[in-house]
């Protein structure tokens, strides 16, 4: 697959350079989360942006950086492209000081998608971590709107904290369309109901068929590897394990090589692998 195929209609000019972007809408997920509307100051880009769940666009700040924020939008939508952004960084921490009306630079998309085209009918258990579920959202997207063509949908998710879970409002929603919810916290406080506890935990706890699971995750790395494990122990086979991962990805063209992993470039070759491909190098350290 080319950038040409995964850009749409845009030009490798277009996506290639920064192009102005107005912020048309901020939501307050949590205390340091937001999710920014972004849309093209040029009209003609907003129909003719194109991008597929778990690709990723360099956002820049005239003066700051360039910083890789994963998409979280619906790909159908074609008003605008929503950013989930967690404010860590000079970048985003620039981004969080913006308001709406004010303009950054975007060019993208870049990186490989979710394999969600080549698993017709698969179930599917999506599980994430904290950060993890803004990526895989565009995913649910696509679920919701082909929910005949595929079995079982579950979304594992888990956060650090109640205040700290994300998109909760629009959990019912996702059940209404036939979307099994489990949701989880590592620390509960005084109001919490729900479940105490790791992702990996809720996995174990779930009874699945292997022969037609497919597995998305994302989140903390550890997360990831215990996911893995989980998955593993089912018989789900490695290469139906899909895995996002994150890096510095300063370029998101591979000449950097700020984010290798092993022979790879997760703003090229990822930031989705499948778990056949990291096998040898994840959880290596200094890879």
């Amino acid at each position: 697959m080319t950038r040409a195929d995964v850009a749409g209609d845009l030009t490798p000019t277009a996506w290639m350079a920064p192009q102005p972007v107005r912020i048309e809408g901020i939501v307050a997920e949590t205390v340091n989360v937001a999710t920014y509307r972004l849309a093209f100051i040029d009209q003609s880009l907003n129909q003719a942006y194109r991008f597929r769940p778990g690709q990723f666009n360099m956002l820049y700040v005239p003066g700051v950086g360039e910083a890789a924020i994963s998409i979280s939008s619906d790909p159908e939508d074609h008003a605008g492209v929503d950013h989930t952004i967690r404010f860590v960084g000079n970048v985003t921490g620039a981004i969080r000081r913006m308001a709406v009306g004010d303009s950054l630079g975007l060019r993208g998309p870049f990186g490989q998608p979710w394999p969600l085209e080549a698993h017709p009918g698969a179930d599917v258990v999506i599980a994430a971590g904290g950060i993890g579920l803004p990526p895989l959202r565009p995913v649910i997207h696509q679920l919701i709107k082909r929910r005949k063509d595929f079995g079982r949908i579950v979304v594992l998710y888990g956060a650090r904290s109640p205040d700290e879970l994300l998109f909760t409002k629009t959990f019912d929603d996702w059940k209404a369309h036939g979307i099994e919810i489990e949701v989880t916290v590592d620390r509960a406080d005084a109001s919490w109901q729900g479940q105490v506890g790791v992702v990996p935990m809720l996995f174990y706890r779930l009874r699945l068929d292997p022969a037609k699971t497919v597995v998305f995750s994302c989140g903390p790395e550890i997360m990831m590897r215990f996911v893995v494990f989980e998955a593993l122990a089912r018989k789900i086979p490695a290469d139906r394990i899909f895995l996002s991962m994150e890096r510095n990805m300063r370029c998101g063209q591979g000449a950097c090589g700020h984010c290798q992993i092993g022979p790879y470039f997760v703003c090229q070759d990822g930031p989705v692998f499948s778990y056949a491909r990291l096998e040898p190098f994840f959880g290596v350290e200094d890879f």
